[in-house]
């Protein structure tokens, strides 16, 4: 979310919350002083409840001022928790009410009896009770479910669940009310017995937003809700969804991905994979902020590629891997490069360790052969020498002017690096020479050369068609 737009969501919010606690004001006040006139313990449980708003619908203005807050320092999350805690005293101070509600209640019912003075008053608070209270609550729904404010849907449930129970007041009015016209004294007992109703909708309100306020306070996540983070960030080139961390913290969303592409992944296009994916999980949660770790998946297919990865986790480099099929048996050749200053018996100890891992990880190879060499040997310089040179040359020349095949080298190097020769040319043949019998004459130049030259060492032969000849 931007700066603008959250400036936006927070003016929002704000603006209506504070309309809520005037509505508050208003109700709590009728209701009390209705009551009082009737001695409706129906109508005082609404304007106690209606006061326990009030005080809900001021921790909600404070609450969202403060989550609204950018994070700093001290709250690099954040500061949406105060949203949580907001709903979770809401819902004590709601516990509370009820206690009291059902006391009295029982105490008219079973101990003393209480006249009720039902007049047309009695009626008006109640509808216009339920008037507001349907306003109020639509209008902090809709802005909840905007931003995800918990502290707004919290003070909109309890809006919601007044209108419940004024209606049940209603019911008990009604009943008073009857009991005087038909002469029915047990139906005076109808506004206790709807208090009573009155606070087990309250006691069922807070069994409901107490345990959705615990549950984000203690970052509990539901579970379709990772399932529906873990099924967008699996986008093309990822090979799986390791885990998912998801939490709340008061409108905000916080999710922790880690996936795995390939192993022959470059950084550059893992890093493009990271970011499709933070991209996909931010479309299935408008907002959150998303955090993709990338990890390296290997084949399982692939025993070369679990000898390159467990090698690098043992701090080897690793070349010149292959794979060797032995009578159905398979074995691994490779070379392993250690720290030059290490000993014999110490390098040996880590390349037994590697192997050893690596039998375990990848039992269907056999055996494994190592060869232990110093890691970041450098090559020796190679220099021209002109001297070779001249003697690759006059052997070259006897060899072309022995052979039947048209050839003609050219661009032939020589070099010299630690008292031996590499020699690099190429060939032009006739452009319908097949490969088997091109690939027989470079064999038979090879071993003419080496045979000429005993300080040659490595030969590449690049054989090319020969433009505009034909046989």
């Amino acid at each position: 979310m931007t700066s603008v737009s959250s400036a936006q969501a927070n003016r929002e919010k704000f603006s209506v919350a504070l309309t809520s606690v005037c509505a508050a004001v208003a109700l709590t006040g009728t209701k009390l002083a209705v009551g009082l006139w009737t001695n409706s313990l129906g109508i005082l449980s609404e304007a106690a409840h209606s006061g326990l708003d009030l005080l809900a619908a001021g921790m909600t203005l404070w609450a969202v001022s403060v989550a609204g807050k950018p994070a700093d320092s001290g709250h690099t999350y954040g500061h949406g928790k105060v949203e949580n805690l907001s709903a979770l005293f809401e819902t004590l101070l709601l516990l509370l009410t009820c206690v009291w509600i059902i006391w009295e209640a029982a105490a008219r019912l079973f101990l003393r009896q209480a006249h009720v003075d039902v007049n047309a008053y009695s009626f008006i608070v109640v509808l216009f009770s339920i008037a507001i209270d349907y306003s109020r609550s639509r209008a902090l729904k809709r802005v909840a479910d905007k931003y995800q404010s918990q502290a707004l849907e919290a003070d909109a449930l309890h809006f919601s669940t007044d209108i419940w129970s004024s209606c049940v007041v209603l019911f008990g009015l009604c009943g008073v009310l009857a009991a005087k016209k038909l002469e029915l004294p047990w139906l005076e007992r109808a506004d206790s017995v709807a208090a009573l109703g009155v606070a087990l909708i309250v006691i069922w309100v807070c069994c409901k937003l107490g345990r959705k306020s615990i549950d984000d306070l203690l970052d509990a996540a539901p579970k379709d809700l990772q399932k529906k983070v873990a099924s967008a960030a699996l986008i093309q080139g990822v090979r799986e969804v390791r885990h998912v961390r998801v939490r709340r913290s008061g409108p905000a969303v916080f999710a922790d991905v880690a996936i795995a592409v390939g192993h022959e992944t470059t950084l550059e296009r893992a890093h493009e994979i990271a970011d499709q994916a933070e991209i996909s999980v931010r479309a299935s949660l408008p907002g959150a902020d998303v955090v993709v770790h990338v990890e390296p998946c290997v084949d399982k297919d692939d025993p070369l590629t679990k000898a390159r990865v467990l090698a690098a986790r043992h701090g080897l480099g690793a070349h010149g891997l292959r794979i060797c099929d032995e009578s159905s048996r398979l074995c691994l050749e490779l070379h392993l490069e250690v720290d030059p200053e290490l000993s014999i018996e110490a390098a040996h100890s880590l390349v037994s360790l590697f192997e050893t891992d690596l039998r375990a990880w990848a039992p269907e190879i056999d055996d494994v052969v190592t060869h232990i060499e110093p890691a970041g040997e450098h090559p020796q310089e190679a220099r021209a020498d002109p001297d070779g040179e001249r003697r690759l040359r006059a052997a070259l020349d006897e060899f072309l002017a022995a052979e039947k095949q048209p050839a003609r080298p050219h661009e032939i190097k020589v070099r010299s690096s630690g008292g031996e020769l590499t020699l690099t040319l190429h060939c032009f043949l006739p452009p319908e020479t097949g490969v088997r019998e091109a690939h027989d004459l470079t064999v038979r130049l090879e071993k003419h050369l080496h045979a000429a030259v005993k300080d040659l060492g490595r030969i590449v032969i690049h054989v090319e068609p020969m433009e505009g000849a034909r046989r």
